[in-house]
């Protein structure tokens, strides 16, 4: 195992999503320094792995947003704080260190941290993978599409039958060159209106067909599609295998907290039975709650503050107004992997009583488009 220089934080936070980055930026908020680890490649866990091109409409404050424009948003909004993104790792350890605690990371790297804020949904997603397309990750094969624009101009295949693959497809008709959707039953599981686009659309469809081979000369170039007696060999710059991902709460069952139907028990103030440990967002479980992204927001809200307490005995609970106050940067977190003395450089902090300027509104009915946020750079993204 690869040992990577530890990082201290006030708070870790496990999963990225958009419960974990709410709550990196509520912790920065209350002037603490936090790290956040994801087994995923990017941040936004299962939005960004499932649906980032889709309109989400029950995002309080948002008509209609785009689950990528949610979580660039959420970056957004923590990036003042110089919040330390691990990601690619898996957390598959934690133990006790002082009065805190250390998670420890599949390639050897170490958080200590004195509270941690579990918010890892589900538990880690692992894509259902094609076999023959194996050699090609990275390299013209993916497992979801983060940016439509990516595919401008490309022959692309898409595998898969449910919501994901139809999305996809239906998605990148207008931006790529070709799109041939290949599924290995007749009828999809995608739903009726998805399937009734995607037949008046100009997508190739081959059911009862799978991709049995990927060619190219160190990228995907063409693949083989098997479909009954016949094959096809079909040009392919890309390919998106919509098969699904598993999801389990993997290591993080075995650290010893109270489970319920494989979710982590929490009291009201989304503390589990480990001192200083906390869970958030649809990997916990208490009475009546309700698995939506805007009550993962408030437990992550909840979660923090009540470390922010634990942290520093005597400071409020309740957080002064937002809006009153200029939030004030904690120190950054030391980096791993990077030059000695390289820290996590906290973007610029707005000047006192500057106020963003207002979007226009829009006529009564009307679904306003998401205003891009940029996330400014840089960020300490460490894969």
């Amino acid at each position: 195992m690869n040992e990577v220089a530890g990082t201290t934080v006030d708070v870790a936070i496990v999963g990225a999503g958009p419960a974990g980055l709410y709550g990196a930026y509520y912790a920065g908020f209350r002037g603490l320094s936090v790290a956040v680890i994801d087994a995923l490649d990017e941040p936004g866990g299962q939005v960004s792995a499932m649906y980032p091109e889709k309109l989400l409409y029950d995002v309080a404050g948002h008509p209609g947003i785009k689950g990528r424009q949610l979580i660039d948003n959420l970056l957004a909004q923590a990036a003042p704080f110089g919040t330390t993104y691990l990601l690619g790792r898996t957390a598959v350890s934690l133990t006790p260190r002082g009065e805190g605690w250390t998670l420890g990371a599949d390639d050897g790297t170490r958080i200590h941290a004195g509270a941690v804020v579990v918010a890892a949904g589900l538990g880690r997603f692992v894509p259902r993978k094609l076999p023959c397309s194996i050699p090609y990750e990275g390299r013209g094969v993916a497992y979801h599409v983060p940016r439509l624009g990516d595919h401008a101009g490309r022959d692309v295949v898409v595998v898969g039958g449910g919501d994901s693959a139809v999305d996809w497809a239906l998605a990148l008709e207008p931006i790529a060159r070709s799109v041939t959707l290949v599924h290995r039953r007749a009828a999809f599981r995608a739903h009726d209106y998805s399937v009734r686009q995607l037949r008046a659309s100009s997508v190739r469809i081959l059911t009862d067909a799978q991709v049995v081979a990927c060619h190219g000369d160190g990228r995907l170039e063409r693949v083989e599609v098997r479909a009954g007696d016949r094959t096809l060999e079909l040009p392919a710059g890309a390919l998106v295998a919509a098969l699904g991902f598993s999801s389990g709460l993997g290591p993080v069952g075995d650290w010893g907290l109270e489970l319920e139907h494989r979710r982590i028990r929490v009291d009201q103030s989304m503390r589990t039975s480990l001192p200083g440990v906390y869970a958030v967002g649809d990997g916990c479980v208490y009475p009546g709650r309700v698995p939506l992204i805007s009550v993962g927001f408030g437990e992550a809200g909840t979660a923090v503050n009540h470390a922010a307490v634990a942290l520093r005995p005597g400071e409020r609970l309740a957080p002064e107004h937002s809006s009153d106050t200029v939030p004030a940067a904690p120190a950054p977190a030391p980096v791993p992997d990077s030059e000695p003395g390289a820290v996590a450089a906290p973007a610029a902090v707005p000047e006192p009583g500057a106020v963003p300027a207002l979007a226009a509104v829009p006529a009564p009915g009307a679904v306003p488009a998401a205003v891009p946020v940029p996330v400014p750079a840089p960020l300490a993204v460490l894969v």
